[in-house]
């Protein structure tokens, strides 16, 4: 076994890591008796030689000996090591933005012939993986279909050997990974599209197991979106009814011991959301189906309503992570899939109460629905932290409390109150304090003892800045001596961060903090644009200094300012107001800034202390159309224009409209982005109102 392994000079090759004389260890590792050793090695492949994907000279002269390992029938946990040789040989360079970024004389720099190298290396020996299709272990045999339908030179041929397959494979697994290796050969081969896709509309139809037929229906709607069927939703409701009833024929596995891999905690993961469930496969599929319904929105709603409705508590659990995935994609009337969700937050399974939490934590307005169930979980049930949970424990209170918070429903004061009482509050609740608005004035005194007893430390930013928000945003301004105290006594690590933040609660504070004055005065000279720029509008709101306050944004709005420099100004001068028109000229001359958010800034800036709309109107059309993440300071300012905004009517109507959320991305997601999304949706309405209103 790995012959020739010694004849490498591996110490010539590198990995991630640097010289890659410790592959050889790892390699025999993969062949060790000892499962935790194994999935030690198997770490230590994807981390150093095959690390985030990459393909270093080292992971090529892995590649024989990787493929000598498959081939042993002997060798245990052969499915991992045909995974790590799909992945290595399944690289796709068409239109990679990245490896076309990457400089060649960086040290990182991979050629990207090593990935081209790599997938011909893997495809040579993939006749490997056609023997391993009735490997006795139900685990190579569950890897092996996507290694053939992604690597293997003769598709048709492989094409021939999984449908035949599946005729004699009794594991309900494989053969759902038989099934979506033919869907991948269907988009990957064009030659092979309609052969297959009718063949997929056929086994969706006629094959006896549930299981199967919702995966041929979720591999066809893959591979042939057009072909979907208008009563989808009912065949898919019909099939996860009948799946439930029918449990999978494989055996439940016998957890394996812990390891201090990256790989073992992931295991240990799966492990957890599957423990329990007969049938955890069903959450792909639908995965699947949902991605290939794309825009279909009223039909994705219709299939999670009817999963939240199931008594199956997994396909409920599968539902509202899927509906995250929606929701913040697609804009949709949402209202009953939150209700359903909130209603969860009631049963006795921890992970399904968890998941329902942590969904409408990120749901902010859109929570509504759900509120009082969030206040029936508050009020009932095992008591627990409201802030911080304890090592271990799940979220599921504190969350529920964000939840409920970032709604703006008045329920949250008083477990906010009591969440001020424990030694440590999740700062993501002081954040939330501005969605209730005066009424949480009452969290002012806990607000402010809390500010009082904070250290005035290297981490004094991270504890004092959330408790200045939330006093801010209640106008606690019984808390100034504690403000002051955090202004003076700043350390001079992020200081300038700590100083911006007490003198926005200063300003917020207005008149009846003239006491700080004197400390306010002194940070208008500030090196710090930020600091100097919100020090002036403090100035101005505790005693309406207006020549001082315009004395200090006008040195940041000159030529040579930065970007930041010039965008915290003309923040400042728009918070002013009317009173600060002088800055007018100023303003106007940053609408030909080269820089969209000196252009946004300053044309918003623009409007407020001078109510200028012909200038305005253009920069901000143009700044929407330019970057869509600038459409909600853009809507901002047009909903305050009202009427002098009639131009950007077709604009506006446009975004009301489209479906898509403006900032929905494909490679991750924001906590904020649903909400930011209807921020842009409120004001979008709020200025044609405006504008129909007056007949526009």
């Amino acid at each position: 076994m790995l012959t020739g392994i010694e004849e490498v000079d591996w110490a010539s090759l590198g990995h991630a890591y640097g010289p890659a004389d410790d592959v050889p260890e790892l390699l025999r590792g993969l062949a060790s008796a000892d499962p935790a050793e194994r999935e030690t090695a198997l770490d230590g492949m994807y981390g150093a030689v095959h690390h985030q994907g990459d393909v270093y000279d080292s992971t090529l002269a892995c590649i024989p000996f990787l493929l000598e390992l498959v081939a042993d029938p002997t060798v245990q946990d052969r499915g991992a090591i045909v995974e790590l040789l799909t992945s290595i040989g399944g690289i796709d360079l068409c239109g990679d933005e990245e490896l076309d970024e990457l400089d060649p004389d960086d040290e990182e720099f991979i050629p990207a012939a090593n990935y081209a190298m790599a997938a011909a290396a893997v495809a040579a020996g993939a006749d490997v993986f056609l023997g391993l299709v009735d490997d006795p272990d139900p685990e190579v045999r569950l890897a092996a279909p996507c290694a053939l339908a992604s690597l293997h030179a003769e598709p048709a041929r492989v094409l021939d050997l999984l449908r035949e397959r599946l005729t004699v494979e009794r594991d309900t697994e494989v053969r759902l990974a038989l099934v979506a290796a033919v869907g991948r050969i269907a988009l990957r081969h064009e030659s092979l599209r309609d052969e297959t896709v009718d063949w997929l509309g056929w086994l969706s139809r006629v094959a006896q197991a549930p299981g199967l037929r919702l995966a041929a229906l979720a591999q066809l709607a893959r591979c042939a979106p057009a072909e979907i069927p208008d009563d989808v939703v009912e065949r898919v409701t019909v099939l996860l009814d009948e799946v439930r009833t029918e449990p999978s024929e494989r055996a439940v596995e016998t957890p394996r011991a812990a390891t201090p891999t990256l790989i073992g905690q992931v295991r240990e993961l799966l492990e957890e959301h599957s423990a329990g469930r007969p049938t955890p496969w069903t959450e792909e599929l639908l995965r699947t189906l949902h991605t290939a319904l794309d825009d279909r929105v009223d039909d994705r709603i219709a299939l999670i309503l009817a999963q939240l409705r199931s008594p199956d508590w997994g396909q409920r659990s599968d539902a509202i992570w899927l509906c995250g995935g929606l929701i913040r994609v697609w804009r949709g009337r949402y209202d009953e899939v939150v209700r359903l969700i909130g209603a969860q937050l009631g049963d006795p399974e921890p992970r399904l109460r968890e998941a329902a939490t942590s969904f409408l934590e990120r749901l902010f307005e859109l929570t509504g629905p759900a509120a009082d169930a969030l206040a029936a979980r508050l009020s009932s049930g095992p008591a627990g932290p409201l802030g911080l949970p304890g090592p271990g424990a799940r979220a599921g209170r504190g969350g529920a409390l964000l939840a409920l918070a970032r709604s703006g429903d008045a329920r949250a004061i008083p477990l906010l109150a009591r969440a001020l009482e424990e030694r440590e509050v999740r700062r993501e609740l002081l954040y939330a304090v501005d969605a209730l608005g005066p009424a949480a004035l009452p969290l002012a005194p806990a607000l402010r003892r809390r500010l009082g007893e904070v250290e005035l430390d290297d981490l004094l930013y991270d504890r004092a800045a959330p408790l200045l928000y939330a006093l801010t945003a209640v106008r606690g301004s019984q808390a100034l001596p504690e403000v002051l105290r955090v202004l003076r006594g700043a350390p001079p690590n992020r200081r300038d961060w700590v100083r911006e933040a007490c003198l926005r609660t200063l300003a917020a504070f207005g008149p009846v903090a003239r006491e700080a004055l004197p400390d306010v005065r002194r940070l208008l000279a500030s090196d710090s644009a930020a600091v100097s720029s919100m020090a002036a509008r403090a100035v101005w709101s505790l005693d309406g200094s207006i020549a001082e306050a315009l004395g200090a944004l006008d040195r940041w709005l000159r030529p040579g300012a930065s970007c930041a420099e010039w965008c915290a100004a003309a923040q400042a001068l728009g918070a002013i107001g009317p009173a600060a028109a002088p800055a007018a000229p100023a303003l106007r001359a940053g609408l030909g800034s080269r820089d969209l958010w000196v252009r946004v800034r300053s044309a918003a800036a623009l409007w407020r202390v001078a109510g200028d709309a012909a200038a305005v109107l253009p920069a901000l059309l143009e700044a929407w159309e330019e970057n869509r993440h600038a459409r909600v300071a853009v809507a901002e300012c047009l909903a305050e224009m009202g009427p002098a905004a009639a131009e950007a009517g077709p604009a506006i109507r446009a975004e009301l409209s489209r479906r898509r959320r403006h900032n929905a991305r494909e490679d991750g997601a924001g906590s904020h982005d649903v909400h930011d999304d209807e921020k842009l949706l409120t004001l979008c309405r709020a200025a044609l109102a405006q504008m129909e209103r007056h007949g526009f």
